[in-house]
């Protein structure tokens, strides 16, 4: 069988949701509505993907222009919503070059947890239907305002008929249409200009797709699990699915080797990996956006990690956040420390707690063990940076470097005033500002002398006692 096409139908305004914001922009595990739908697409192996945009059809191309670039799937526009229908309609200019003989899926853009594999199945079992037409149905553990499959005597699939549409007797029944259908372009495109808007919603129905495969032998009917194809339309119905989204990543990765202490509170994001075996995650991680993680790492309670890449054998300890940070191989962070863009820790390198980097980095073996902001820095191997450390890296106008060469030792307090040098091997004495370079394996103080006032406290509190008689 020939690669499908796949139209995606995201026009829908959602109101619902109740938000400024068109419903498949929200997120899933950290994918936006309509990239779960395109990933789903494009993972059944389909070479063309349309996505039907309405509402905010700008900020949704933006969105996809931004994630695939010269890949992004083309975009039909359905200015003036008139239904399923319509929106299908719409894509079919972006097909024109198609041969009749292609199958389409058909798949809404607000159901996340449709597994590519039953999109491959609905093209499959178009491809060997008489009718040329096949769908998804599903059964709901409670009742749905969705569409009801119509059977004749014989089985075989007369219509489908919208909840607003429904007889009372055809409300009784449970087979109810998911939204997700493959057809031949060809007979996609005969039954479109059938559609006609005489019903409750004066809209264009693509369910009347069946009643019109009935006349050729009746279209394919393929039961799916409920959760597998429900769609979102409200803010209870995305934190299900949320749920849902977590449960299964959680279990896949735990089956493929990863530990966790408690996966209900474990969430991460569906473009999050890969993971090595014998990685432990604590209770409350995050694992955001293009995250990674190596063999035997530990991520403790409430870490969060967003577009990082760590090595193997590492430890990130409680309550510590990484942004776009890359960690080597048996680093320790934290803990309580933030990593933000652009630090770079190397093998056996240690963030204490307490401290904050940014564009800092951490060659291997150095240190900064607690209570310092490195910002705009590089720490050669082996150095060490004492508590109370800042590199001060701004003037109120631009960012300067700080340079700590390897074995250098930072004494506690101290401020390093960029763009600043300490040389190989040298030492800052504790509580110095270092505004000029320090030479290799130089001693750098700028304190002033300390004066020590024999018997001075005991004369001041006597003083301080008369006053108060």
């Amino acid at each position: 069988m020939q690669s499908p096409i796949v139209v995606v139908l995201a026009a829908g305004l959602g109101t619902r949701m109740r938000s400024e914001r068109t419903k498949v922009l929200f997120q899933v595990a950290g994918r936006e509505l309509v990239v779960w739908a395109v990933e789903n697409a494009r993972a059944a192996g389909a070479d063309k993907v349309v996505t039907v945009l309405g509402h905010q059809r700008e900020a949704v191309e933006e969105l996809l222009a931004a994630r695939y670039g010269d890949q992004a799937p083309a975009v039909a526009v359905q200015d003036d919503p008139r239904g399923t229908g319509h929106a299908v309609q719409c894509a079919l200019p972006a097909l024109a070059d198609q041969s009749d003989d292609r199958i389409v899926a058909i798949i809404t853009g607000d159901a996340p947890l449709l597994p590519s594999e039953r999109i491959s199945e609905l093209c499959a079992a178009c491809d060997a239907s008489d009718s040329k037409l096949a769908l998804l149905a599903t059964r709901a553990p409670t009742p749905m305002p969705y569409g009801r499959l119509v059977r004749d005597g014989d089985g075989r699939l007369v219509k489908i008929v919208e909840e607003r549409d429904a007889s009372a007797t055809e409300k009784t029944i449970d087979e109810l249409n998911a939204g997700f259908y493959a057809v031949r372009l060809g007979e996609l495109r005969a039954d479109l200009e059938t559609l006609s808007d005489d019903n409750a919603q004066g809209e264009l129905y693509l369910t009347d797709l069946a009643a019109a495969a009935y006349s050729r032998g009746g279209a394919t009917v393929i039961e799916a699990a409920w959760d597998e194809v429900h769609g979102i339309n409200t803010r209870v119905e995305l934190a299900a699915v949320e749920s849902q989204a977590r449960n299964r990543i959680n279990s896949e990765l735990m089956l493929a080797g990863v530990s966790m202490q408690d996966p209900d509170t474990t969430f991460i994001d569906a473009d999050a990996g890969p993971f090595g075996t014998d990685v432990w995650i604590g209770s409350g991680v995050h694992v955001r956006g293009k995250s990674s993680v190596g063999n035997g790492t530990r991520l403790d309670t409430g870490v969060v990690l967003h577009n990082c890449e760590v090595g193997a054998d590492a430890r990130v300890k409680p309550h510590c956040v990484l942004t776009d940070a890359v960690l080597g191989d048996r680093v320790q962070i934290g803990p309580f420390a933030h990593c933000r863009p652009g630090t770079r820790v190397d093998e056996d390198a240690k963030v204490g707690n307490f401290v904050e980097t940014k564009k800092a980095h951490l060659m291997a073996g150095a240190k900064a063990n607690h209570l310092a902001y490195l910002g705009d820095a590089s720490v050669g191997a082996r150095a060490n940076v004492g508590a109370g450390t800042i590199t001060c890296n701004y003037d109120g106008f631009a960012k300067y470097r700080t340079v700590i060469e390897a074995d250098a030792f930072i004494g506690s307090d101290s401020q390093l005033v960029a763009p600043v040098t300490i040389g190989k091997g040298a030492y800052v004495g504790s509580g110095t500002t270092v505004t000029k370079d320090v030479p290799r394996a130089s001693l750098a103080l700028s304190r002033t002398k300390q004066i020590n006032k024999e018997g001075w406290a005991d004369r001041f509190r006597e003083v301080q006692r008369k006053r108060r008689r």
